[in-house]
């Protein structure tokens, strides 16, 4: 090939690699955007107000109030179900997440302590796991999709998303706080 088609194929795709580019980027905010709004519909009926506490004891024994635990750092809580199967997809990077972060989760209406135990160890989790069999923690939070995450601050609820979310839109919600 002669110099002069080498340089002009290079100028030709610089222009489309920029285009590309753009189109990138627009379709990240588009994304961006359209997740936040889902997830203020979503979280419409989750109160904010007078929340109710998310206390219990995991499978392993440890005894769990969200709210003091959220004083000192932010806390990830992850409502799922062993019957879930989007679960499947979002609790491999909770367990991640488990790793860095404080994380809690409440396990609805899937069974015993025992089996949600052997569940739990087949897998390889090893995140803290409050087992709501009755699903009554699900109940008093108004949480009736899964997977539902919620970070706590200070107490508070800062962020609530539900449906599939990645590990890095989990990172995102925790280093926000």
């Amino acid at each position: 090939m002669k110099p002069e088609k080498l340089n002009a194929d290079r100028v030709g795709l610089l222009p489309k690699l920029w285009g590309w580019a753009k189109q990138l980027a627009l379709f990240i905010i588009f994304a961006i955007v359209i997740t936040a709004v889902m997830d203020i519909w979503r979280g419409r009926d989750i109160p904010r107000d007078n929340l109710p506490d998310i206390k219990g004891v995991t499978l392993t024994g440890s005894d769990i109030d969200i709210k003091a635990m959220s004083q000192d750092q932010a806390v990830l809580v992850y409502f799922w179900g062993t019957w879930c199967p989007v679960c499947n997809f979002v609790s491999p990077a909770v367990d991640t997440m488990a790793s860095m972060y404080p994380v809690v989760s409440v396990a609805m209406n899937s069974g015993p302590d025992d089996k949600m135990s052997q569940y739990l160890s087949h897998k390889g989790y090893g995140f803290e796991t409050i087992n709501d069999s009755n699903n009554e923690i699900a109940r008093d939070w108004s949480v009736q999709l899964t997977p539902t995450l919620m970070v706590f601050k200070d107490g508070e609820l800062i962020h609530y998303t539900t449906g599939f979310t990645s590990l890095p839109g989990m990172w995102w919600r925790i280093l926000l706080n």
